[in-house]
């Protein structure tokens, strides 16, 4: 099964609308590694997914802002907060690109509870905070609950101008699903679409983290990111759930 194009816009629509959320304020830091590096921590059926060679661990802090079930009205304090993702890019054997989450930190109780217990995710309860100072955007975040507890990270970015964005630019935000191993077992593929992706150049004034080194990438702290980037943000549909 051949692999789908790296596309700006998805290569495929959601048939039905089960999530709606917008992604807002994000910051991408993403550093390349070998695709063997990344391999034990993806689902049976689900590979590297690759470019020139590499595959990323990206680092991404951002506000998740409305959360809303079946086209509902998005809910404006529990469905909104901060969140930085440790996450790696996959491709399952149907050939269609995603990435599979290694640790998701979120400022709301609830709805890492939901995520935890409903579709088993990896979220994590912290304490978090997003600040944005001129041209510079600052995110912080300490591990409450499961852990590791006091775990943390400050990320500060100065954000750049308007970016024309290429094939790899595409490949480390485009990502039009999520893979993950259901609460039941089983390998799971959420599809999504969003609009282009409005990406800016950005620079890393700052970054003392621990959640790279609490997924198992505690180098990848210590030497500067491969790509920075910063956006505004998107709106998002999630559609069901398949099986891969």
């Amino acid at each position: 099964m051949p692999v789908e194009p790296i596309t700006p816009t998805a290569p495929r629509g959601v048939d039905r609308t089960v999530f709606t959320q917008t992604w807002a304020r994000l910051t991408f830091l993403h550093w390349a590694v070998d695709p063997a590096r990344v391999r034990p921590y993806l689902p049976p059926g689900v590979r590297p997914d690759t470019i020139d060679g590499h595959s990323y661990v990206g680092l991404i802090p951002f506000w998740m802002q409305g959360i809303g079930i079946f086209g509902s009205p998005g809910l404006p304090y529990v469905g909104s907060f901060c969140e930085t993702n440790v996450r790696l890019y996959s491709v399952d054997r149907a050939g269609r690109r995603g990435v599979v989450f290694v640790s998701l930190d979120a400022s709301r109780l609830l709805p890492v509870l939901a995520a935890r217990m409903i579709a088993g995710l990896p979220y994590v309860w912290s304490h978090m905070r997003y600040r944005r100072l001129d041209d510079r955007a600052v995110y912080t975040c300490r591990r409450r609950w499961p852990g590791p507890r006091g775990a943390s990270s400050r990320i500060e970015v100065r954000i750049g101008e308007p970016l024309d964005a290429g094939p790899l630019e595409h490949f480390l935000t485009a990502r039009w699903g999520l893979h993950a191993t259901g609460p039941r077992g089983g390998v799971l593929f959420w599809p999504n679409q969003h609009a282009r992706w409005p990406l800016r150049a950005a620079t890393v004034e700052h970054l003392d983290d621990e959640l790279l080194t609490a997924a198992g990438f505690e180098d990848l702290a210590h030497r500067p990111p491969d790509s920075v980037l910063f956006s505004s943000g998107v709106d998002v549909v999630f559609g069901p759930r398949r099986p891969v």
